[in-house]
């Protein structure tokens, strides 16, 4: 052997895997909720819902493909947001997993103005959806920072 090696231990290997791994998952989150806001955004102007209480008013797949595009990425997010927060927790920063769940919590609520809004057709819901979508871009943002300064230390 010529030199003393200066790897990390197992444990630690993990860890910064793990982290890294976070990292990713919450950028890839990110890029996804605005996709997803641009897609409500094309929805609101381009698609016509039928008034409440018309056949088929509520059908999120009946009713144009942006529409049936921005439910399907909704229902995709739900689940990445789970798979997030469940990293979160086996990584055991507290951080991110704080960030995940209010993350979490904050795309289900979207996703519930969402629904009611294409059941509805009522403004206050469209703003429900855009008042949610701004808490878990802000979450995720805030999550992504924090594993970034702790990977790479206070400036």
């Amino acid at each position: 052997m010529t030199g003393a090696q200066t790897a990390a231990p197992p444990s630690a290997q993990k860890r910064q895997s793990r982290e890294a791994g976070l990292r990713r998952a919450s950028l890839a989150i990110l890029i996804v909720l605005i996709v997803q806001f641009a897609l409500g955004i094309s929805v609101n102007l381009y698609v016509a819902l039928p008034a409440a209480g018309h056949p088929g008013h509520s059908s999120w797949f009946g009713n144009g493909a942006l529409l049936a595009l921005h439910a399907t990425l909704g229902m995709i997010l739900v689940l990445s947001a789970v798979f997030v927060l469940v990293r979160a927790i086996t990584a055991r920063n507290v951080t991110l997993i704080v960030t995940s769940a209010a993350g979490l919590v904050s795309i289900g609520l979207a996703f519930f103005f969402g629904a009611s809004f294409t059941d509805k057709l009522t403004n206050g819901y469209s703003l429900g959806m855009a008042i949610a979508f701004a808490a878990a871009l802000a979450c995720y943002t805030i999550g992504l920072s924090a594993a970034s300064t702790r990977r790479s230390g206070p400036s």
